[in-house]
């Protein structure tokens, strides 16, 4: 009989041998079938994001680039060969991440419908030059052995980096994001921001490749799985020991009126809306905060004009509550010379002295969605017949940039509209700090698919990231009220209507993230850059 040690290391031992055939196959993949496998491991990596949060498959899919990218580098054509590999992973990786963007499409099914298939395909397509240039510039650092994953890391991240920026930029699904599902999982990210986290999550998606074809893959399981539950750990005692509470006098109720899009864009449906929302946003607050002050949130382009018609601004001095603060999406006009022009923007609408109601602040987006919001090269999509896809004939004005609006009595707080909460570090002015986060969305464009869910994750984060609470309208959801460190205390479901009513949390202290921004990031970038070529020149010494 065997004792149980010498067992173990016989299931040790045959584990690593299973583990070693499965990366040798993996490498040994060409042509065609190295495409395809590079393909579908893009295509399992993301369903470690919203809605399906198989986060282990990270590991299965990162792992397997690594070992694609080891057969690519021994073909004729190495570099070729490497960026074609990354370019199939990035293909099936956002295929999967942004299909639902294709949604938007059908809303005006009649004109539009038919450039979804260019949208689902043209998108992924053009992103997966991202990671296709990574896999590229991180073959030129390539090694055996665990070098080659930090380097990989580093140069991957470089370009998600590169993605969030260039051309208005598009941080969507970053590798950090997938552990925003459960607050506990993205706590660091206050110290490090999401491009931060993203690098842990690779490092530790990628170690079970970093040994591999050394007989030592358990060693690599193992550091994946301990790098886990450190985060999880850490996560953990931070929720424990930081609790700022809530606003004793100050309450906010949420508003998801749940409009389809369709009607939401029709003229004739607007005061049947304008109504639904009042309708919902009645009655007084209750508990302390009935004698303080309530926010009600309506989301993004919930009323057209309203700060031109005196009859609506009655009607909500009428119909809501008297101590209220409206925030509310709006179109927004001004007159600019011989045109006017249109912002997205949010407004403040507060009880004035006489006692009537009237716009007392705004906030114009300045982030602006490339198409959908304003026309790049807009002389030629005028040329080709495709100016009706922006709003307002030339498009929304861009507005002057981040911002921290005060309106009634309460704490002041940075706006956000829609596609501006994606990007992490440009929350607010850096000299002037709120004390919460609004955000009013409209996900109706996208259905009931990932993108309204994955929109969600990253409004946690970044609370996460600044240490400030937000409260979230989206039309047709998911609305939430999300506390400083990323917890979604109450929310609406996707496409049901309805309303929260709560106290509004306290924020945290400035985090480490919010005073040094991606700092951090880049210091830890350079850390593991430098282990890699420190591992790569004691390998060759040795």
């Amino acid at each position: 009989m065997s004792s149980p040690a010498i067992r173990n290391l016989s299931t040790g031992a045959r584990a690593d041998e299973a583990f070693e055939r499965a990366a040798s196959f993996i490498a040994s993949l060409t042509g065609w079938r190295r495409a395809f496998a590079g393909f579908a491991a893009g295509l399992v990596t993301a369903l470690a994001f919203a809605p399906f949060y198989l986060v282990p498959l990270l590991a299965v899919g990162f792992s397997a680039l690594i070992f694609l990218l080891d057969g690519a580098l021994k073909s004729p054509h190495p570099r070729r060969a490497a960026f074609a590999t990354g370019w199939y992973f990035g293909f099936g990786y956002f295929l999967l991440s942004v299909y639902w963007m294709a949604f938007s499409f059908f809303v005006q099914a009649e004109q539009f419908a038919w450039m979804s298939p260019f949208a689902v395909l043209g998108m992924p397509a053009f992103l997966a030059l991202f990671s296709g240039s990574a896999a590229f510039v991180a073959s030129r650092f390539w090694r055996e052995g665990p070098a080659r994953v930090l380097f990989f890391a580093v140069v991957w991240m470089t370009f998600e980096y590169a993605r969030g920026h260039i051309l208005t930029g598009l941080p969507w699904n970053l590798p950090g994001q997938a552990l925003a599902g459960a607050a506990m999982g993205a706590q660091t990210a206050a110290w490090w921001g999401v491009y931060g986290l993203s690098l842990i999550v690779i490092l530790l998606a990628a170690a079970p490749a970093a040994f591999a074809g050394r007989g030592r893959a358990i060693k690599g399981l193992g550091a994946c799985l301990g790098g886990a539950l450190a985060l999880y750990a850490i996560g953990a005692a931070r929720l424990a020991l930081l609790d700022p509470g809530v606003y004793e006098d100050v309450s906010v109720r949420i508003i998801q009126p749940n409009i389809p899009q369709r009607e939401k864009i029709d003229s004739d449906f607007w005061a049947r809306n304008f109504w639904r929302q009042v309708n919902l946003s009645k009655g007084e607050a209750t508990g302390a905060a009935a004698s303080g002050e309530l926010y009600i949130l309506w989301p993004e382009n919930a009323v057209s004009l309203i700060d031109e018609y005196s009859d609506a601004l009655q009607v909500l001095s009428d119909e809501l509550p008297k101590n209220a603060v409206l925030l509310t999406g709006a179109v927004r006009r001004e007159a600019a010379g011989p045109r006017d022009i249109y912002f997205n923007s949010i407004l403040a609408i507060a009880p004035g002295p006489d006692p009537s109601r009237a716009v007392i602040g705004h906030y114009d987006k300045h982030h602006l969605v490339p198409f959908g919001e304003y026309l790049p090269m807009e002389g030629f999509l005028r040329a080709v017949g495709l100016a009706q896809l922006a709003p307002y004939d030339e498009g929304f004005e861009m507005g002057k940039g981040p911002s921290v609006l005060r309106a009634g009595a309460g704490p002041a707080f940075a706006p956000l509209i829609c596609y501006e909460a994606i990007f992490p570090g440009e929350i607010y002015p850096k000299d002037d700090r709120p004390d919460w986060i609004v955000t009013v969305t409209n996900d109706a464009w996208f259905g009931d698919t990932s993108g309204p869910r994955q929109h969600l994750d990253q409004a946690k984060l970044r609370s996460i990231e600044t240490g400030l609470p937000m409260a979230r309208s989206a039309n047709t959801g998911v609305s939430v009220l999300i506390d400083a460190r990323g917890r979604v205390l109450d929310r609406v479901a996707l496409y049901k209507e309805g309303r929260i009513d709560a106290a509004l949390p306290k924020p945290l202290p400035p985090t480490l993230y919010a005073r040094i921004g991606d700092v951090l990031f880049l210091l830890l970038s350079m850390v593991a850059f430098f282990a890699g070529f420190t591992y790569k020149y004691r390998r060759e010494q040795a």
